[in-house]
């Protein structure tokens, strides 16, 4: 691979921002535009750039497809567990209301869980996608 100093200057400067800007947008979502799939999405585009700029075996020494799958897993496990927990404590699947003792507290900390688990699965299957296209020319 050839290495283009300007491309690995910017991106080693922007990657880390556009990080923080999905965590951000994941964090901010319960009071704006913005939650777990934008969150999710920008953040596995700035692990895309990163593959593309310093090589697929570089990006899968970084996450290596088991952890990726695990983080899938854990996205699903993390939303559906929010259902389950919110069932029972007496409600209803995914009814935030009753996880905490104050009815808004429950729904804000619910919303939170979900949008987390969310975001970590559209991070990480964007990823895998990426990793499965991108490994199919080898």
């Amino acid at each position: 691979m050839r290495h283009h100093v300007i491309l690995r200057v910017v991106a080693k400067l922007s990657i880390p921002f556009i990080f923080l800007f999905a965590l951000y947008v994941q964090f901010h979502g319960d009071f704006g535009p913005g939650g777990g799939f934008q969150a999710g999405v920008i953040f596995g585009a700035a692990f895309i750039l990163y593959a593309l700029i310093f090589g697929l075996d570089n990006a899968l020494k970084v996450a290596p497809i088991n952890v990726v799958i695990f983080f899938i897993a854990a996205g699903l496990l993390l939303f559906a567990g929010v259902g389950v927990a919110a069932l029972l404590y007496g409600g209803k699947f995914l009814d935030y209301g009753v996880l905490a003792s104050d009815f808004v507290a429950g729904q804000h900390l619910g919303i939170l869980l979900v949008e987390l688990g969310v975001g970590i699965t559209v991070a990480a299957v964007m990823i895998a996608v990426f990793f499965t296209f991108a490994d199919r020319g080898r």
